[in-house]
This record gives structure tokens, C-alpha cells and sequence, in this order.
């Protein structure tokens, strides 16, 4: 289907969501305006609402992108991991240590993440969009938790343990590793925190 798109067109709308996540992830959604959106683009009001109905509209897309980008992104890290080792168990240490590395290279102030700056202020969207969000949460429980119960399944756990919390946790250490990292300005928070989520789970379910 994008081949029938005008090459214009789709570079406009890109640049709109480039534009209007950065203003997000600096200020919030309510600050951020289509009039200055428009006037960094180099459009007109109406070129704005040729793309997007209004900016409920526009955070639905944001967010669509972002999920797509997640998914993309953790598809090519854990399956590289997989790749390498056909152990349930390695191969997610593998992956959580491509993952951390990745974290490592991130920006010193990186911006955080789009899903919770806009869960922060759902009381602007319908229920589409916040149905979107909660989406994407779901999804990275649904990834982390299959992963844990085939490690599980070939290396009962020690200890019990909540699977399904445990592959929350992930998410809530990124979540809180983006913000601490950008409060005290120290990019090494992040990945030290899914190191130690490794280890954890190498002491929990090694044999």
C-alpha cells in the first residue's frame, strides 16, 4: 500500500510525528501545540488536519509508531539471542545482555519513554487511545512472560515466583532506569538495572 502514497505526503506526516513526539517527550502533550507544529513542519493548519482528524488522532498514531518501533527493536535483539543459543534460559540472559548494551549506547539525557509520558496525562484521549497504551504494556508482559515460562518449564524455579510479575518487572525497570538515569544525569543506571534483573533471574532458575 505505501507505494501508493506520494512520497510527500508521508514525509510531511513523518516529520509531524518526529516533531510532535519530541514536544512530548519534553513538555507533554498538553504543551505542545499544532501551531508550532505546523510552523516547524512549514505547513498550514489545514496540511496538519490533511493527516490527522485532531490530536487525539495524532497521539494514536505516536503511538501506534512507537509500538511498532518496540516491537521491531526487541524482535531483532532476542531473536539475535535465540539464534545464538537454543537454551530458553541463555538465550534471554543473551538477549537482557544485548538489550543492556543497547541501553548503554542511549543519549546521556534520553528523552524517556513515549507510552508512559502520554499514561501520565490519559485524561486527554478517548478510550481508543488510551485502550493503545495499555496495549503496549500488555505487550512487552505477553513477550517477557512466554519467555519466562519456557525457562520455567525446563528450569522449575527455585524459589516460587509470580511469572507474570517478574516479566513486569522489566518493563518498570526500564520505566524507572529512563527516569533516575535522566534525573541524576547518569546513563549507566538503566543498563546496570537489567543486569541485575539477569542475574536475578540466573540465581532463580539456574541449575
Amino acid at each position: 500500500m505505501l507505494e501508493n502514497v506520494p512520497k510527500r505526503r508521508t514525509d510531511t506526516r513523518e516529520r509531524l510525528l518526529d516533531l510532535a513526539e519530541q514536544g512530548i517527550l519534553a513538555k507533554g502533550f498538553a504543551s505542545t501545540s499544532i501551531d508550532e507544529l505546523i510552523a516547524g513542519v512549514g505547513i498550514t493548519k489545514s496540511g496538519f488536519f490533511y493527516h490527522f482528524r485532531d490530536k487525539n488522532d495524532l497521539a494514536r498514531a505516536l503511538l501506534e509508531r512507537h509500538i511498532a518501533r518496540d516491537r521491531d527493536l526487541l524482535d531483532d535483539i532476542f531473536r539475535r539471542a535465540e539464534e545464538l543459543n537454543d537454551d530458553p534460559l541463555h538465550g534471554f540472559l543473551v538477549g537482557l545482555r544485548l538489550f543492556a548494551e543497547m541501553m548503554a549506547a542511549l543519549p546521556e539525557a534520553h528523552p524517556g519513554c513515549l507510552a508512559a509520558t502520554l499514561c501520565y496525562q490519559d485524561q486527554l484521549f478517548d478510550r481508543t487511545v488510551q485502550a493503545l497504551n495499555a496495549e503496549s504494556v500488555l505487550a512487552w508482559r505477553r513477550r517477557f512472560r512466554a519467555r519466562l515460562d519456557a525457562i520455567a518449564a525446563r528450569y522449575p524455579p527455585r524459589e516460587p515466583v509470580d511469572l507474570e510479575a517478574l516479566a513486569d518487572m522489566l518493563s518498570t525497570l526500564v520505566e524507572g532506569g529512563l527516569v533516575m538515569g535522566r534525573a541524576l544525569r547518569d546513563p549507566t543506571i538503566l543498563p546496570r538495572q537489567i543486569l541485575l534483573y539477569r542475574d536475578f533471574l540466573r540465581q532463580s532458575f539456574a541449575p
